[in-house]
């Protein structure tokens, strides 16, 4: 029989008993309540029940392997204020609850799980709540965008036209002046007078990676789908970009950094379904999602899922009201690359991890370590106008390039990205580092906290 080692238990707030058992390498977890533990399970049939779960075939890792901080650097004391963070946003109403991870060398050195997962109903957050990851898409697209550079079957100078025609010979907005009253963008920005000349060049796969296209970046970028209307219930990744690569460019490819918030990746999503010869959802599942076994993670909540999605909100008034349209970015038929994943905390650590590991997790290789070095390496320098001190860009993902001239706690090199929801990550390769937040209200000020206290912890 194999050996399964049941000595890590955790008990969490929420009274839920979860045993963490090792058979032939495979780790798992699985909630009962210690109620029933108690009254049904004596501690050899626990031992028999992991066994043959551990047997059943297709059984998934739940998370990644854990250890004490101690083991590997960290300080117990000075991770827990985390938990004190996190509690002085819940007791501010600004956030219902929230899942916090921080691995180090690969394994899981502190999760928090406090609060609720809505405030109405007081249901409490679990560690497999669902979360709504918004632009935390894009550095999942930024890998596949990688898997397929890897194989020859596209390059990073690539023009977007090679891919998708439409977007050959586009026009750049040059502004006039102020816009008049009422002329309102895509997102209620107001749109400036301008007139178009033709880009200086195709824009890109480098271009919509490091968000230097100028593709629906501004008013003016947006102003035909504005017109015309963004993206349909019955629309596709190929039926509705045809339009976006109508409106003209915010600015000449390349001339400087603003973020285009979901159609640039869009983009890059329809270039991954062209060059892969198969829709973005099964080249997730196939590629990344199946090795990694984030069974969690998808464009839409199972319904097994449904109700552990967290309730998301915003702030109005400084009190947090519930976002009615929390699901827009995603979809069973339009799998957006700007936005749209749900997955959860556990699910999303193993994603980081395989980035920090060099493109590796558990046997299954994504990348090769050059290929995420490529990813994480600053490609837009802090310099280039539109871009914060301190911070570079790479390809899908912000990079740290002065962490003393932007004030940031992370070290030089470290690399993540956020999500609209308040979902935050990143990995640093000099301390081996991934950290995960997972929120479901945009709260700016949690992210550098979060940093800051993850930083502290380090001991050694």
């Amino acid at each position: 029989m194999p050996q399964v080692d049941t000595t890590e238990i955790q008990y969490t707030r929420q009274k839920t008993f979860y045993g963490i058992g090792v058979c032939d390498s495979i780790a798992f977890e699985f909630p009962i309540s210690l109620e029933d533990l108690l009254m049904h399970l004596g501690r050899s049939f626990r031992l028999l029940i992991f066994v043959a779960l551990a047997a059943l075939p297709g059984f998934a890792a739940a998370h990644l392997p854990s250890a004490k901080p101690d083991a590997v650097g960290l300080s117990q004391e000075r991770l827990d204020r985390i938990r004190t963070l996190v509690k002085k946003h819940i007791d501010a109403g600004e956030i219902s609850g929230a899942v916090m991870l921080v691995a180090r060398k690969g394994q899981i050195a502190y999760l928090d799980v406090q609060g609720t997962m809505d405030v109405d109903s007081k249901k409490p957050m679990a560690r497999d709540s669902v979360f709504r990851m918004a632009s935390m898409t894009k550095p999942v697209i930024g890998t596949s965008i990688m898997m397929l550079l890897e194989e020859g079957k596209l390059r990073l100078t690539d023009p977007i036209s090679r891919f998708i025609p439409e977007f050959k010979n586009q026009q750049t907005a040059i502004q006039q002046g102020p816009g008049a009253p009422g002329a309102a963008g895509a997102r209620g920005n107001v749109t400036p007078n301008f007139y178009t000349v033709p880009a200086v060049r195709d824009i890109t796969i480098k271009d919509l990676s490091t968000h230097t296209s100028g593709l629906s970046s501004g008013p003016m970028g947006q102003s035909v789908v504005a017109k015309e209307g963004r993206r349909r219930p019955e629309d596709t990744l190929a039926t509705y970009l045809p339009r976006v690569a109508r409106s003209p460019l915010e600015f000449q490819p390349g001339a400087r950094w603003m973020y285009s918030a979901s159609d640039g990746f869009d983009v890059l999503a329809r270039v991954v379904e062209v060059a892969a010869e198969m829709p973005l959802n099964q080249f997730l599942k196939q590629r990344i999602f199946g090795p990694l076994e984030m069974t969690e993670t998808s464009h839409w909540p199972s319904d097994a899922q449904m109700p552990r999605l967290v309730t998301a909100y915003t702030l109005t008034g400084g009190k947090m009201v519930k976002n009615e349209n929390s699901m827009s970015m995603s979809s069973k038929i339009y799998f957006a690359g700007g936005g749209g994943l749900v997955s959860t905390a556990d699910d999303y650590a193993k994603f980081a991890q395989m980035l920090a590991n060099g493109g590796e997790l558990n046997g299954k290789r994504l990348l090769s370590p050059r290929t995420v070095k490529l990813m994480s390496s600053i490609h837009i320098p802090a310099s280039l106008p539109g871009r914060t001190a301190g911070e570079g860009f790479g390809l899908s993902v912000r990079v740290i390039e002065d962490a003393i001239n932007g004030n940031h706690r992370v070290s030089d090199g470290s690399f993540g990205w956020s999500g609209a929801y308040g979902t935050h990550f990143w990995v640093d390769p000099k301390e081996e580092i991934v950290a995960v937040m997972m929120i479901q209200t945009p709260i700016r000020e949690m992210r550098p906290e979060f940093e800051n206290a993850v930083m502290q912890a380090i001991i050694k």
